[in-house]
């Protein structure tokens, strides 16, 4: 007995090291297309660092051959990156000037990893970017007051199409990355698409959606309701502005449904963990969550913000990532999916969707939109 109680611990030990054991990856440039000023400065971006393109943490130092090298003690699981010259503007692509897929590494042991870059977006001319926002779209205020913040913010509606003709009252979608939602002038990835995937729902099945712009460098602060290395969380501040400004405002000049039950709070990464926070602190506000691939790993936090919620049985969350994100990204979703069915909500009202081969982008979020949508509005 004892000889198995021995063995057992070893084995829970050694689970545990895995888990938690740390590896060196050493990444180092190989051909690199010369870029219009000197690529004095390289850096790394992905979703170990909230997508920083100028993150002296993750920079590669030049070495006397002229080439770049940074070492780094990493954890076994997925990352995806990009290498930068310090901003978006300066970030790699291929030697057509067009867009890459974000780097994917999975990481299991020591290693290094040879960077080829072929091109540089700001070696090439831009192609000139439309406007795809479609006639339902409207910008409510492009310095819409966030006193909780102290800023202003861009303000996007989508208008159901029969709004000006009927008298109906209608549900309403926050939604964050506002930029990102509807045109593709405004958005930094692409877009989602959200006005065009409405377009073509029943009238009787329509609703209300609207957009708040991130605030660009502020994003992570404003989403995350919890300190952290990238600053003072200012979530709840973000929050407070929904509840107490926006959301007002638009049940005083637009005809919502304006209880719980039919509102609901939106978003993918970032947005999705601050979606996550409102539903769960409040309620009686947003009786909906749509929660799109989470930025959970950024927040552990808001899993003892969960344990300890009064979270309403008639609460409703809708949980979805893809399972080539990250190492963690499905777990950690589907651990606060359990905790919230441990309250008491049904499985019908916190559903997973895990979908296959899918990535962290626009891309992925507009092909997920249908499933969330027909959820949310129970056809």
């Amino acid at each position: 007995m004892m000889k198995k109680i021995i063995f057992c611990a070893f084995l829970l030990f050694g689970q545990k090291f895995l888990l938690f054991s740390q590896v060196k990856i050493s990444f180092f440039t190989g051909k690199i297309v010369a870029p219009k000023s000197p690529p004095e400065h390289l850096f790394l971006a992905g979703d170990f660092n909230g997508w920083n393109p100028a993150d002296r943490a993750w920079e590669l130092l030049k070495t006397p051959d002229g080439s770049y090298v940074l070492k780094k003690d990493l954890p076994v699981g997925i990352i995806h990156f990009k290498v930068t010259r310090g901003s978006w503007n300066t970030v790699e692509c291929d030697a057509a000037g067009k867009a890459i897929d974000n780097r994917d590494l999975i990481i299991k042991r020591d290693t290094g990893v040879k960077l080829d870059i072929a091109g540089w977006q700001d070696n090439f001319a831009q192609p000139e970017k439309k406007h795809t926002a479609t006639a339902r779209v409207h910008i409510i205020s492009e310095n819409f007051e966030m006193p909780q913040l102290g800023r202003q913010r861009r303000v996007w509606i989508y208008l159901p199409a029969g709004y000006d003709a009927d008298k109906k009252q209608y549900p309403v979608i926050y939604m964050h990355d506002g930029q990102n939602l509807f045109d593709e002038y405004t958005s930094s990835y692409g877009e989602w698409g959200i006005d065009e995937l409405m377009d073509k729902i029943p009238a009787r099945q329509e609703c209300i959606i609207v957009g708040i712009d991130h605030g660009g460098e502020y994003r992570i602060p404003e989403y995350d309701p919890y300190n952290s290395k990238y600053g003072e969380g200012r979530g709840d501040d973000y929050v407070q502005f929904l509840m107490k400004e926006l959301k007002p405002y638009i049940d005083t000049h637009y005809r919502t449904q304006s209880d719980a039950a039919h509102t609901t709070i939106a978003g993918s990464s970032m947005g999705g963990l601050i979606s996550m926070y409102a539903a769960l602190k409040y309620p009686e506000v947003f009786g909906n969550a749509g929660v799109f691939s989470p930025a959970f790993w950024i927040a552990p936090q808001i899993y003892d913000q969960a344990q300890q919620a009064n979270v309403s049985k008639m609460s409703r969350f809708y949980f979805v990532c893809g399972d080539a994100e990250s190492e963690s990204m499905v777990a950690d979703m589907q651990k606060m999916a359990d905790i919230v069915k441990a309250k008491g909500i049904s499985a019908s009202n916190a559903p997973v969707t895990v979908i296959k081969g899918a990535s962290h982008n626009e891309k992925q979020w507009n092909g997920d939109w249908p499933g969330f949508y027909k959820w949310l509005m129970g056809f």
